[in-house]
């Protein structure tokens, strides 16, 4: 038998929590079982949560609750209780559960069996990479700045000047919707003009992920039809829809593009000290598990921050190896600017997408120096210079080193 085994964090007094953690185990599975005749225990033994480990930490007091310390909880939940989708298995560890006081859902580790019904992104690190035929370097990703209220003539420009700066990819703002002015189906096939424009001058492939919006009954025949129409990848706003739906549009065949998850509306459910999911859990390995190619996540660096352990245990839930599933490109994002360039690669490896929008569109020389600022910035740790030796040569990445700082 499989099952799923969450992991809690709780308040209480010390000594309070084998209770407590019996009571979520009775409590979210069959209700009781002291009270139960011998027969029916027997018949539903094979439903019944049971705790796996308790572990106090006597020195974290809830600075709320004096004399209360938190607790790291394990519960078990068999796969009989419940269907193999997130929806089922979210509303089963943490529906109720999610009402009912300082209680935050860290982690879920997923039994072998049930693995199998989530077989994650469709083309992962390596397949992205093939599609760029990048291979050795981290991936350089800018946004659309600025382009709400502007026609196809103004998206086409940035996207020109992004993309002649040398970045890999080019996502849409994630609160650009379909709209008059830049309709989805034209900016797929204008951008796709543009960038085909690009290559032939100059051999550099970039890659447009368009804002794949609207209801959630149109998606699968909207991301059909980008498909058809040449799109590159999709950006989507995974946490608004749901995971479910990611996983809808990434497992069917008739549309295989790379989906770039957007953590929009993440914060309202992981930013709690004390309530809500874990950040690596939600933009981490849920998401990949989901099938999310990329996963966009606040850098530890910039004005939307998160704690740097986070993120670095967001990028580990993204990356770390596994037999069942491919790993998913990290992208912290949020303040990037060229100087930031060699703790990114320090802090998250080879293996990820450093993303710029400010960082990009704010350089003195635009949008295609600020793109070669990155690249300069990139290629001197690569080959294991200072920022400042590369800007003794470039002028994009001095200009940038100028006016956001580096070493």
């Amino acid at each position: 038998m499989s099952e799923i085994t969450a992991s809690y964090q709780l308040f209480g007094r010390p000594g309070s929590f084998e209770k407590k953690a019996e009571g979520i185990a009775l409590g979210l599975t069959i209700g009781s079982w002291t009270d139960l005749p011998l027969l029916e225990q027997e018949q539903l033994k094979n439903h019944k949560g049971y705790v796996v480990s308790i572990k106090e930490f006597p020195d974290s007091y809830d600075p709320q609750q004096n004399d209360e310390i938190k607790a790291v909880v394990k519960i078990s939940y068999p796969s009989a209780n419940f269907s193999p989708d997130l929806p089922a298995i979210l509303t089963t560890v943490f529906g109720k559960l999610s009402l009912d006081g300082k209680v935050k859902l860290l982690d879920l580790e997923f039994g072998p069996k049930l693995l199998q019904d989530f077989p994650g992104p469709r083309f992962g690190v390596e397949g992205i990479r093939k599609k760029l035929e990048v291979h050795n370097r981290p991936l350089v990703m800018s946004i659309f700045k600025g382009v709400l209220g502007r026609d196809m003539a103004y998206l086409t420009s940035q996207l020109r000047e992004q993309a002649l700066g040398g970045v890999d990819l080019v996502k849409d703002d994630e609160i650009l919707f379909d709209n008059p002015l830049t309709p989805f189906e034209q900016r797929i096939s204008r951008g796709r003009e543009v960038l085909r424009e690009v290559y032939e001058q100059t051999g550099h492939r970039t890659l447009y992920a368009v804002n794949l919006s609207g209801r959630s009954s149109q998606l699968r025949d909207k991301a059909k039809l980008a498909r058809e129409l040449g799109a590159d990848a999709i950006l989507f706003n995974v946490h608004t829809y749901g995971l479910d739906v990611l996983q809808e549009l990434a497992e069917d065949k008739g549309i295989q593009l790379p989906i770039l998850a957007h953590p929009a509306f993440s914060g309202s459910f992981t930013s709690s000290e004390f309530y809500g999911v874990s950040h690596p859990l939600v933009l981490g390995k849920l998401t990949r598990y989901a099938g999310a190619d990329f996963s966009l996540f606040p850098s530890p660096y910039g004005s939307v921050a998160l704690e740097k352990e986070a993120t670095l245990a967001i990028g580990d839930e993204l990356t770390k190896e596994t037999t069942a599933i491919k790993r998913t490109l990290p992208v912290p994002s949020a303040g990037i600017h060229p100087g930031l360039v060699p703790l990114l690669v320090k802090d998250f490896g080879n293996d990820c997408v450093i993303n710029a929008g400010g960082g990009v569109h704010g350089h003195p020389l635009g949008a295609t120096g600020g793109g070669r600022a990155f690249r300069q910035a990139l290629d001197a740790v690569l080959a294991g210079k200072t920022l400042l030796e590369a800007a003794e040569e470039q002028q994009e990445l001095g200009i940038a080193l100028d006016l956001w700082g580096g070493k």
